[in-house]
Parts: C-alpha cells; sequence; structure tokens
C-alpha cells in the first residue's frame, strides 16, 4: 500500500519525538512505561517469499522493542482508511518479524510474536478497541489481539490528561466532518480556531513546567498543521486558521533548526572543556570530527568573551 502523508507524519514523530511513544503503549497496552525506558527501532523491512520464488518487500510503519524490566517488541501501524485486509496484513507482517528473530531449541522453532497495535484515524465505534486473529493448527487453536487505538475516542482535553501528546496532531480528524461547515460558517470556524489555540496554550504550559522541550513543542505544532493540510485541502479557511495557530513564524521546521543548533552548542561546549584540560587542537580534531581551523575559531572567540 502507498504511503500517506499522516504514515509520514506518524513516523516523523517516532523518529524525533519517540518517548511520546511511551505514554501511547501505556494506554494501549496497559503497560506502566515511566517514559525513561530505553527504545529501540528496529529493521521495519521485511522480505516475504512468493510462490514463484521471488521475494515481495513489506515495509511496516514501525517495529521497536522498549527495554525496561523486560525487553518487549512493539510493532504499529497507522490507518486513514477502510482496509478489510488489514489482520491478514498484520498477521502477514508479525509472522514473519517472528521469523527473522526465531531460533531452534532442542528440535523445537521458537517465533516470538511482537505486541501489535494499529491507530485508526477514522474509524468510528462501530470498531472495536481490539482485532482477535485465530491459528487453527494441527496442534491446537492459538489466538492474539491486535490492539486499536482511534482518535475519535479522545477530545483535545483527554489527550492532554492521558499524556497522549502523540495524538495531537492528529486530532483534526475528529472534525473531518464538520470541516465544509466550518469553511462557510464563520462561528463554526472561530469554534475549531479556539481549540487549537487552547492546544497551542497547554503545549506552552507544558514546555514552561519542563515536561517537554522547545523541539518537541515545535515538532507536535508543525506536525498538526501538516496534518491539517492535506485533511483540509479543499478548505482554505480551515486550512489558514489552524497554520496561523499551529505554525506562525515557525518556518522551515523550526524544531529541527532548535535541535540542530542545541547540538552545535553542546559540541562548542565540549571543545572548550577539551581545550581546558590541555588537549590540543589535532586531538580535539580527532574527537569531534571538527575542522582544525573551525576549533580554532571557537577557541579564539570563546578567550576573546
Amino acid at each position: 500500500m502507498a504511503n500517506t502523508p499522516y504514515d509520514d507524519v506518524f513516523r516523523t514523530l517516532l523518529n524525533d519525538c519517540s518517548r511520546l511513544v511511551l505514554p501511547l503503549l501505556n494506554e494501549a497496552f496497559g503497560e506502566h512505561y515511566k517514559g525513561t525506558e530505553e527504545i529501540t527501532f528496529l529493521q521495519n523491512e521485511h522480505f516475504l517469499n512468493q510462490k514463484d520464488g521471488k521475494e515481495d518487500k513489506r515495509i511496516t510503519d514501525t517495529f521497536f522493542e522498549v527495554s525496561a524490566e523486560e525487553k518487549k517488541k512493539y510493532h504499529w501501524e497507522c490507518e486513514s482508511g477502510t482496509d478489510r485486509s488489514i489482520l491478514a496484513r498484520f498477521f502477514e507482517y508479525d509472522a514473519q518479524i517472528a521469523l527473522d528473530s526465531g531460533k531452534i531449541e532442542e528440535g523445537v522453532l521458537v517465533l516470538d510474536f511482537p505486541n501489535s497495535a494499529v491507530l485508526e484515524l477514522r474509524a468510528g465505534k462501530s470498531i472495536g478497541d481490539k482485532m482477535r486473529t485465530r491459528i487453527n493448527t494441527p496442534g491446537g487453536t492459538v489466538e492474539y489481539d491486535t490492539r486499536v487505538v482511534k482518535m475519535k475516542s479522545y477530545s483535545w482535553e483527554e489527550l492532554f490528561e492521558k499524556d497522549l501528546l502523540f495524538l495531537l496532531p492528529f486530532y483534526i480528524f475528529n472534525h473531518e466532518r464538520e470541516l465544509e461547515e466550518c469553511e462557510s460558517d464563520e462561528e463554526k470556524l472561530n469554534n475549531l480556531e479556539r481549540e487549537y489555540q487552547k492546544i497551542k496554550i497547554k503545549l506552552e504550559e507544558l514546555k514552561d513546567k519542563g515536561f517537554i522541550n522547545e523541539y518537541t513543542k515545535c515538532t507536535l505544532m508543525d506536525m498538526s498543521s501538516k496534518v491539517a493540510e492535506h485533511i483540509a485541502a479543499k478548505y482554505s479557511k480551515v486550512r489558514e486558521g489552524v497554520k496561523k495557530i499551529m505554525v506562525g513564524k515557525v518556518l522551515d521546521y523550526e524544531a529541527k533548526r532548535i535541535k540542530n543548533q542545541g547540538i552545535e552548542e553542546g559540541i562548542r561546549t565540549v571543545i572548550i572543556q577539551m581545550n581546558h584540560k590541555g588537549l590540543s587542537i589535532p586531538e580535539i580534531a580527532d574527537i569531534t570530527n571538527k575542522d582544525k581551523s573551525e576549533i580554532k575559531d571557537i577557541i579564539d572567540n570563546w578567550n576573546k568573551d
């Protein structure tokens, strides 16, 4: 299946704000992660053998491992449309993931299936909180669940109450059926904009209290704008209304610039510290992979100050 802009946002959040996925695991699987656990992203490309002998590549939205008292593997997909084959695809992916790390123990093939879940952006109340797969084997029946997280289950207030900030960029899906009315009704458009203004204020408060950093705040705002840009492609007033609140003067993915500035500032600090400890410029260059002339400029500027 082709990627959607929402898949791209989903992956961006996982890569750039990975810690936000831990409360989502708590919500979906009843885990008790505190937010400090180590997250390791694993290979999400898997090759399936076809009848003609060829290999068919499958790419999962994400596959990662969380290390706490025990290590657990998770497979997540993001769905923006109805897909009747989703359970078959999940089993196909999960089985291949298990085979990739399978092992033979005393003549027994041992396969560890990951914990699987899907984020349903449009699913309504008719979809349950889990989907079950039943496998009838000669040795008996095996069943396991794929958890379902539905955007429509949460108000924006609940997303903050449950620390589900990961889902904030997709919140506009809850208003999808009202977008046409918002486009033509100024009062409804103002109500939507007020909600996003409140979301922005709450993010600012979390940043000021130290619960998230500037980078995470900007990423969530930027991704919210990106989702709105696509879902409201036909509604310019809605699209621009959300954008002016969630982006404002943030251009060219401001969050990445902030992060990169922080990295560079950290490198400069390390260079100064190494210089104070007596390391030579060539030695510092070997450690930091920085150009010698750049290191000299950093040290000279520091001494001038």
